[in-house]
């Protein structure tokens, strides 16, 4: 795989480190070729198949980073690739797949439904199935990851990875668990979608139900039976992130170390930053497996992170219909340190009664307490305020 694909970055942070009180250091597979580890597993499948299975073509379901690391793997090596992909999947992730040479088939709303397809397609066509994770040469190929940390960083106690369907962590947990048993390895998922924790609990892979989450990468309901083995086996333990945790590690990502990472890639630090994980005074690598964030999904995810952090509000106030009250907030807002972003006042609306106006005002504030101390002055001064945080 050398040459191929590229041996990443550990980067060393002391912002992390001060915050979680340990040594911590990033994998950046955000960096990788097609943006994410996805390409790793996909070209260590490729060149485990005969040259009979190559001449036949290879097909694959993706909405996202497996499509491009198929794609990138099938260009390398000249094999006719055809990825299957839901009709809803992000304009970007489709144009970067073609890029890649692939044939692109857009079939169904949901990723189960432009799985169907593509498997009807492989067999019509007697080609080869890519499966996202639930594959030995997939999950050896990703396990180059853990590989690598322990070239890089020999002194390695703990290892933070997320998971999905499991390949990502099963093959680092069998690759570095076999050379060295002392290392502890755990998985993070996403509380919107925790099937291999669950699984865990039951002892096999189950289904679960999930809510919508920005680590759709790691969105899977049902983790693979070869990678719930291998986890079971070598992992220590899984933990979960919620939402608002994602969102204000991938702005601090943003912020303070200049990385762009996806939501299922910022997992592993967010449990390390928000203390899921019981680690002190500790030599750990968090794992930020991909960086593959829609360009208009970027601001969206940079609001989110303000507003989880406490960095914009947005106050509904009843004020007096009279000269000099809107004057009188905006300066009791701006004496405070709050940045106005908008303003917006009506005379007419199903509450706003005669003889008052309905404001809403966003802005942009320090922290949470900041915006309590705004609500508190805004309160003694007007009929009713309401302060909105998302």
């Amino acid at each position: 795989m050398k040459g191929v694909v590229h041996s990443t970055p550990l980067d060393y942070s002391k912002t992390f480190s001060r915050l979680s009180h340990n040594e911590v250091y990033l994998k950046l597979e955000n960096l990788q070729k097609t943006g994410s580890f996805k390409v790793r597993g996909s070209y260590n499948k490729l060149i485990s198949l005969s040259k009979e299975e190559l001449q036949k073509g290879v097909v694959a379901a993706s909405a996202g980073n497996h499509a491009q690391g198929v794609a990138y793997s099938s260009q390398m090596l000249g094999v006719d690739c055809t990825i299957v992909m839901p009709k809803g999947a992000p304009l970007s992730k489709v144009l970067a797949t073609k890029q890649y040479g692939a044939q692109v088939l857009q079939e169904g709303g949901t990723f189960d439904d432009a799985l169907a397809y593509a498997l009807e397609l492989k067999e019509e066509r007697d080609a080869t199935f890519i499966h996202a994770f639930d594959d030995e040469a997939i999950i050896a190929g990703q396990g180059t990851v853990g590989l690598e940390i322990l070239d890089q960083f020999q002194d390695v106690e703990a290892i933070i990875c997320p998971v999905g369907g499991g390949g990502l962590i099963a093959g680092i947990a069998l690759a570095v668990k076999e050379k060295n048993p002392h290392i502890a390895v755990y998985g993070v998922q996403a509380l919107a979608c925790p099937s291999m924790k669950t699984s865990l609990k039951e002892k096999k892979p189950v289904m679960v139900e999930s809510t919508p989450t920005m680590a759709d990468g790691i969105a899977v309901k049902k983790p693979g039976q070869r990678t719930f083995e291998i986890i079971q086996k070598y992992v220590d333990d899984i933990y979960c992130v919620d939402e608002m945790e994602i969102a204000r590690t991938m702005l601090m990502l943003l912020e303070r170390n200049k990385l762009l990472v996806e939501g299922s890639g910022a997992c592993s630090l967010s449990s390390l930053l928000y203390e899921k994980v019981n680690l002190k005074e500790k030599k750990v690598v968090a794992i930020l497996s991909g960086g593959n964030v829609d360009m208009n999904f970027i601001s969206r995810i940079i609001e989110r992170g303000l507003v989880e952090s406490g960095r914009f509000a947005t106050f509904t106030i009843t004020l007096k219909d009279k000269p000099g009250e809107l004057q009188k907030t905006l300066t009791s807002l701006t004496e405070l340190d709050a940045n106005i972003q908008s303003v917006n006042l009506n005379r007419m609306g199903k509450n706003i009664y005669p003889g008052y106006a309905g404001l809403e005002i966003s802005v942009e504030t320090k922290n949470n307490e900041h915006i309590d101390m705004l609500y508190k002055v805004l309160k003694e001064s007007n009929a009713s305020v309401e302060v909105a945080y998302f």
